[in-house]
């Protein structure tokens, strides 16, 4: 994944109704390291990462690079919204196509939050390259990102099998 191409980095935040999409800052840390290490968040993407190897290896600012928001409510890092290039997928369909990711801590889950904040982040993307379709991928089976692509207004290209599951390929045409 590369980044997104000619777009000013950072915006000024992000607010939405209950949320606000902004950089990440060295306030984020504990959640980031909460958030990649935890089990539930990483059911479906190949299990979590050791918490250990996250205290020593994470920086200070974590993820800081275009794409790359944190989604806050009430001043609390909540989840992290990431739009990326797709350069190296396996799949044509996806290879140059932003492609839209999303982790939220399981307290947050349940709330309306991920498409809140990932409509916001999909607004923010039209503004500034508009006409680009974007891409998501996930397991059939996690549901609830299924539901969510839905919501969003994916629809499917594909699926296909890796990871040693059933992946769906959505794709969410162009704004003009």
């Amino acid at each position: 994944m590369t980044e997104l191409g000619p777009v000013a980095w950072p915006p000024e935040p992000i607010r939405t109704e209950r949320l606000v999409l902004r950089e990440s800052a060295a306030r984020d840390r504990p959640a980031f390291v909460e958030l990649l290490a935890s089990p539930e968040v990483h059911t479906y993407l190949g299990g979590p990462r050791p918490r250990a190897e996250l205290e020593r290896e994470m920086p200070g600012v974590p993820e800081r690079w275009p794409g790359s928001f944190v989604v806050e409510l009430d001043g609390t890092m909540i989840g992290q919204i990431l739009l990326r290039r797709a350069t190296g997928h396996r799949r044509p369909a996806v290879v140059g196509k932003a492609d839209l990711g999303y982790l939220f801590l399981p307290r947050a889950w349940g709330f309306g939050y991920a498409a809140e904040a990932c409509a916001a982040a999909l607004d923010w993307f039209d503004a500034v390259l508009p006409g680009e379709p974007v891409v998501l991928t996930t397991q059939t089976a996690n549901v609830g990102s299924m539901r969510l692509a839905a919501k969003l207004g994916f629809t499917e290209v594909e699926r296909f099998h890796a990871w040693d599951a059933e992946q769906w390929l959505g794709l969410r045409s162009p704004v003009r």
